[in-house]
């Protein structure tokens, strides 16, 4: 029986993006903008094409464009999630799957994608895509959930202790590795983040003050962050 949109969980978040932001956790998101714009890319941004790809309802988009981007396109799979980022910010809003990029090879000088490639189907291939996107020399900054940690999500969704119902096909680091292989991306920066769950506040500064051994406990963080440019 063919799924409907309705019931494909590819379009979950698209089915929930009015709920979307309420269920975020905030001190993740802010740990990523951080880690994406302060750590990963460069401070100008100004004349850059940049491509928030698995945009969500905007947070990221909003955040380079802050920081002087001028060229920002906003790519999700659903409409309802573009408008959410229309409220926060007014860069290029293109629907459409990071498994099938609606542009030429070589588009943009920065291609940023947080926790988005896990909830396609074929994660590897939407790391192809990105790469196909970017232009030489152009900057990868990606960061996905650890395969390590999959049990835990299993754990919570078993008992309902989160709300998410879309696709959860987490990487392992030895995946990013290879794809970069594959696909010309030199890795300049590759570390974990978030040790354990974050879902208590008050184990927030011990989160933050490990993350500071990114590198050497990344295998069994949480969280991947990469840096990658293209050959």
């Amino acid at each position: 029986m063919t799924r409907t949109r309705q019931q494909d969980p590819v379009f979950f978040y698209d089915r929930f993006s009015e709920h979307f932001d309420d269920a975020m956790n905030g001190y993740d998101v802010r740990k990523r903008i951080r880690i994406v714009f302060s750590d990963l890319l460069p401070t100008e941004l100004q004349g850059r094409k940049i491509l928030d790809a698995g945009c969500g309802t905007g947070w990221f988009s909003r955040a380079a464009m802050e920081r002087g981007a001028d060229f920002v396109v906003s790519l999700d799979i659903g409409m309802n999630l573009l408008k959410r980022t229309d409220r926060k910010c007014r860069s290029r809003k293109v629907c459409s799957d990071v498994l099938h990029l609606p542009f030429p090879a070589e588009s943009f000088d920065i291609v940023i994608c947080s926790e988005v490639i896990e909830h396609t189907p074929e994660p590897g291939a939407a790391f192809r895509e990105l790469a196909r996107v970017l232009k030489r020399g152009g900057i990868l900054v990606l960061t996905v959930p650890n395969r390590f940690w999959h049990w835990a999500v299993r754990f919570a969704n078993r008992f309902r202790l989160r709300p998410y119902e879309g696709l959860e096909n987490w990487c392992r680091r030895e995946d990013i590795r290879t794809w970069c292989g594959e696909h010309r991306i030199s890795i300049e920066k590759l570390y974990g983040f978030h040790l354990y769950p974050y879902i208590l506040p008050c184990t927030h500064g011990m989160l933050d003050y490990f993350d500071r051994f990114g590198d050497r406990l990344g295998p069994v963080m949480l969280n991947i962050a990469l840096k990658g440019s293209k050959r």
